[in-house]
């Protein structure tokens, strides 16, 4: 339930969106020339708890976020478009939609012709690997699945051995759930509903394949999405919304952190505004070089931005490049060699299977994964997969399923200057450790049921795809490229904040490790920093 602060700050959210306005909040913040004692790069999960805690706190903040605000309905009165019907919202600035599924059958029936746009899903395409980021205040809060797993307590710990698990488990993890207001589907919907028929029929499967599956849970409020199911609220979920945003029900970072942090009055969040470059001047500010931009991407100014504490909190792929471009270029010349390094797609592989025709997975289905095989615990393979949904309209007898495995392998990023971009070194051999284990276990699945695989759903022929991710973690690792807290080595109250610290994998969606880390870190900056 959204508390009174909550639902003030995303009342004025609401307002500047229907206002046309890009900022919320003290204007003055995001004005030319313009000081604040501390600036936030991005609005994703590590960014949205940044601002938070600085706002309670009592420090100017503001939030410069290059995605629009998702909060002004369309000409058909939705903010937000579904999955089988995009249009110009679903994606960063494309002219035809880039899904992971691109073919049914090998034909080209899932993407479509859009006009560009700056839509809420982008996806990075480097050499061998493509990245899914959101664009939008609320980062990937708004295109994800929600699903908010804690990560295995041993496994954190090879991750990331600085942390102390007891305050982790004890104190950070249970307050990024109640912050992002985790919630889980209740058993008995789950088992009785015709839209979780697709897992309920993959789960069943898994179990009797011997494996284990688990329920976990969610962003998305589960008492909302039970009216949609009776016909008493309108349909999100269980109307092919999520990859290009939930019109409801979703508690994405605009409805709990960032909305939180709105009604400190202290913060001021400034979206379509990118920031380009940072360096130092002679005071030991930081210098933002800022670019505001329309929804035909023209540039509306160009802005010197400063402030006393920098938070990157623009993702793996943005913090790194960012720091990355600074370092290369001079602008900051001490950071950190590491920096660009310990990247990974947390392991990500997509795959399906082809059901028997007595086994339909089911004409509705939510988008909202509830369930997972949890085979973390095999020492041969360590996999951990989503039962995800393929909601097509028609039955399709799959089971699609988005597997995170235990990857050992890192890429890294290297700045080009004739480009001006950072440039993942990843190759697809670094990705068949993944595949090799995600088939280890679906092999097991289909040699009990006698089914195969599908090879008609990634434009080729394969059954795996593994050169895409949606989780992508590191390039600016905890307690290499930063201290302890995230703070860069080589500079002072320069801080990074995301996902970018987390080297590479982690073993579940990343989304709560990331918010509970940064309330771990923000905790321990402000007592020392701020003091």
């Amino acid at each position: 339930m959204a508390t009174r602060r909550q639902l003030l700050g995303y009342s004025a959210l609401t307002a500047a969106a229907a206002a046309g306005l890009a900022t919320v909040g003290p204007r003055a913040a995001a004005a030319n020339g313009a000081h604040v004692p501390a600036i936030v790069i991005g609005s994703g999960y590590g960014a949205a708890v940044s601002a938070l805690r600085l706002g309670e706190t009592g420090v100017q903040t503001l939030v410069l976020e290059m995605g629009r605000l998702w909060n002004e309905p369309g000409g058909d009165g939705k903010v937000f478009c579904n999955m089988t019907s995009p249009d110009e919202r679903s994606m960063w600035f494309k002219r035809r939609t880039e899904a992971p599924l691109s073919t049914l059958l090998w034909l080209d029936v899932v993407n479509r012709d859009i006009d560009p746009y700056p839509g809420v899903l982008d996806r990075i395409n480097y050499a061998d690997m493509s990245v899914y980021v959101g664009r939008g205040v609320g980062g990937g809060s708004l295109v994800n699945g929600g699903m908010a797993v804690v990560p295995r307590r041993d496994y954190l710990a090879e991750v990331l051995p600085g942390l102390d698990a007891d305050l982790m488990y004890d104190r950070y993890f249970p307050l990024a759930q109640a912050e992002l207001q985790v919630n889980t589907i209740d058993p008995e919907f789950y088992r009785t509903t015709p839209y979780y028929r697709f897992s309920r029929v993959a789960a069943a499967q898994a179990e009797a394949a011997g494996l284990k599956t688990v329920f976990v849970p969610d962003v998305y409020d589960f008492d909302y999405m039970e009216r949609e199911a009776a016909g008493t609220a309108e349909k999100s979920a269980l109307d092919v919304e999520v990859m290009y945003g939930n019109n409801h029900g979703k508690m994405s970072l605009d409805k709990t952190y960032l909305a939180s942090a709105l009604a400190t009055g202290n913060v001021t969040i400034a979206a379509r505004h990118q920031v380009t470059a940072i360096e130092l001047d002679a005071d030991g500010n930081y210098v933002l070089t800022v670019e505001h931009r329309g929804d035909a991407n023209e540039l509306i100014e160009s802005k010197r931005l400063t402030c006393r504490h920098l938070f990157l909190g623009a993702g793996s792929l943005g913090t790194t490049e960012l720091l990355l471009r600074a370092r290369e270029t001079g602008a900051l010349p001490d950071l950190d060699e590491s920096v660009g390094a310990g990247w990974g797609p947390n392991g990500n592989v997509m795959t399906a299977r082809a059901n028997h025709a007595w086994n339909p997975t089911g004409l509705k289905q939510s988008t909202i994964p509830v369930m997972g095989i949890d085979d973390w615990d095999n020492p041969a393979a360590r996999v951990f997969a989503e039962l995800a949904p393929l909601p097509a309209g028609i039955e399709t007898w799959i089971s699609l399923y988005l597997a995170i495995t235990d990857n050992p392998e890192r890429g890294h990023f290297t700045y080009d200057a004739d480009a001006d971009r950072a440039v993942l070194n990843w190759s697809g051999e670094q990705s068949e450790p993944g595949v090799a284990a995600a088939k280890s276990l679906f092999d097991r699945i289909n040699r009990k049921h006698g089914t195969s695989y599908r090879y008609d759903l990634f434009g080729d022929h394969r059954a795996f795809a593994a050169d895409f991710c949606y989780h992508p973690l590191g390039g600016c690792v905890l307690g290499e490229a930063t201290d302890a807290y995230g703070r860069l080595n080589g500079y002072e109250r320069l801080y990074a904040t995301d996902s970018s610290l987390i080297p590479g994998s982690l073993g579940v969606n990343p989304l709560v490790t990331i918010t509970a880390l940064a309330e771990r870190n923000l905790e321990a900056i402000l007592a020392a920093d701020f003091a």
